[in-house]
C-alpha cells in the first residue's frame, strides 16, 4: 500500500503476525494467523486444533452412561443441549416417548442455560471491547441467580448431567418453582438495565454499528446458525422450523434482523432472545404437568402412577443400553443447531458417534467479516459470533 506524507510516496509491506492462541480475547486457544497491510487486515486464517476434547472417539470408547456425564463439558456453557441432543437421538432409535412434565422440565433448564449463556457472552464482549467500568460485571449478577437455581437441581453450576435418555434426573427441589417465578419477573426490568448503559452508548456504537457485516447468502454458505444467522434475516430456529418437545404449544417469537447483520445486529438479536427465552420459562411454569414439586408430593401415589408425571423413561445405570440402530436429533443452541448422529450396535457403547457444532461453523466466515477491517475490529468481530472453542475442536 501506498501512502503519501507531503512531496514523498510511502510503501508499506504486508505482515504476518499470530494474534493468539495465548490471547485471552480470543476465549480460548485459537490463533489467528493475521496478514496485515499496515493496520488493515489483508487475509485471515483461524488455526484450530489445540483444544481437543475427543467428543466423538469418548463416545465410542465408553458406555452410554458415562458418556452421558462427559458431553456437557464440550460446550461448557451450554450443556443442558449437548445432553439434550444425544439424549434426543438416543431416544429416535430406542422409540422412547419421553412424558410431558419430563419435556417441559427440559424445556425450562434448557431456557435457563441459553440465558445464562447470552448473559456471560455479554459480560465478555464488553470487556472485548474495552468497558472495564463495571458494567460487564451486572449480567453476572442474574446469571448467578440461574446458575443457583441449575445447581439446585442438578447438582452442578456447569457440567449439569441432568437431561438423560429417557427424561430427567430429578424434580426440582422444594421452593424452586417459586424461585424461578420470582427471577422471570425480575429479569425484564433487569435486561432493560443493561439496554439503558449499552445499546444507544456512543461508543459502543462506534464499535458495533457497520462493522462486520455478514450477508445472508455468506452465511448460508459456511452453515453459519443461531443468532449470528438470525441476525443476517434468516429466519431459521429450530424450534420454530422444526419444533421439537413441546415448543409448538409455547408462544414465543424468534428475533430475526433485517440486512447484512453486522455486531450490532448480533448483539441485539441476543438481548432480544433472553427476552424471548424468559417468556417461555414463565409458561413452562404455568403448563408443567403436575404444578410445582410440592403439588407433586401431595399427589403421593397417584403421581407415580400417572404416566404423564414420570420423569424417566428408561432406567438409568451402569449397564445401560440403547437398541442397535441409527439416529440423529437436533436442537437449538445458544450458538445455533447442535446435532447429534449415533449409530448403535446394541452394546453398552456406541458404535458411532457424530457431531454437528455450531460453533465450527460459525468460526468458519471469520476471515469474510474480518478482511479489510483495521486490527482495532478484530476483537469487537470476533466476540460478537459467540464461539466456544471446544465446541470447535470438539
Amino acid at each position: 500500500m501506498a501512502v503519501n506524507v507531503g512531496n514523498d510516496q510511502l510503501k508499506t509491506d504486508e505482515m504476518i503476525i499470530n494474534m493468539g492462541p495465548q490471547h485471552p480475547a480470543t476465549h480460548g486457544v485459537l490463533r489467528l494467523l493475521l496478514t496485515l497491510d499496515g493496520e488493515m487486515v489483508r487475509n485471515v486464517e483461524p488455526v484450530i486444533g489445540h483444544l481437543h476434547r475427543a467428543q466423538e472417539w469418548q463416545g465410542q470408547n465408553r458406555t452410554w452412561f458415562q458418556y452421558q456425564a462427559l458431553i456437557d463439558r464440550v460446550d461448557y456453557l451450554s450443556g443442558m443441549f449437548t445432553s439434550w441432543a444425544l439424549a434426543r437421538a438416543a431416544e429416535h432409535i430406542e422409540g422412547i416417548k419421553i412424558s410431558p412434565r419430563a419435556e417441559y422440565l427440559r424445556v425450562m433448564v434448557s431456557e435457563m442455560n441459553r440465558i445464562t449463556s447470552h448473559l456471560l457472552w455479554l459480560g465478555t464482549y464488553l470487556i472485548d471491547l474495552g468497558a472495564m467500568f463495571g458494567f460487564p460485571f451486572y449480567p453476572f449478577r442474574e446469571r448467578e441467580k440461574l446458575l443457583d437455581l441449575l445447581e439446585a437441581v442438578a447438582g452442578q453450576r456447569m457440567m449439569f448431567n441432568y437431561i438423560r435418555i429417557g427424561g430427567v434426573q430429578c424434580n426440582p427441589p422444594l421452593g424452586w418453582f417459586d424461585k424461578l417465578k420470582r427471577f422471570t419477573e425480575e429479569f425484564p426490568d433487569r435486561v432493560d438495565e443493561y439496554e439503558a448503559i449499552v445499546t444507544e452508548n456512543p461508543i459502543f456504537l462506534k464499535r458495533t454499528k457497520g462493522i462486520g457485516r455478514l450477508s445472508k447468502s455468506v452465511a448460508m454458505d459456511y452453515g453459519v446458525t443461531g443468532p449470528t444467522l438470525r441476525a443476517s434475516g434468516v429466519n431459521l430456529d429450530l424450534r420454530r422450523t422444526k419444533p421439537y418437545s413441546v415448543y409448538d404449544q409455547l408462544k414465543f417469537e424468534v428475533p430475526v434482523l433485517e440486512g447484512d447483520g453486522d455486531t450490532w445486529a448480533r448483539y441485539t438479536c441476543r438481548i432480544r432472545e433472553m427476552r424471548e427465552s424468559n417468556k417461555i420459562i414463565k409458561q413452562c411454569i404455568e403448563k408443567i404437568p403436575g404444578g410445582t414439586t410440592e403439588e407433586i408430593r401431595k399427589l403421593g401415589d397417584e403421581a407415580n402412577k400417572d404416566e404423564n408425571l414420570k420423569l424417566m423413561a428408561k432406567k438409568q445405570n451402569s449397564g445401560l443400553r440403547v437398541k442397535a440402530g441409527e439416529g440423529f436429533a437436533a436442537v437449538e443452541s445458544p450458538r445455533g443447531t447442535l446435532g447429534c448422529y449415533i449409530i448403535s450396535n446394541g452394546s453398552d457403547k456406541a458404535y458411532r458417534f457424530k457431531w454437528r457444532n455450531p460453533s465450527f461453523s460459525n468460526l468458519s466466515v471469520l476471515p469474510e467479516l474480518l478482511v479489510g477491517h483495521p486490527i482495532a475490529d478484530i476483537m469487537a468481530i470476533f466476540g460478537s459470533i459467540d464461539v466456544i472453542l471446544p465446541d470447535v475442536d470438539r
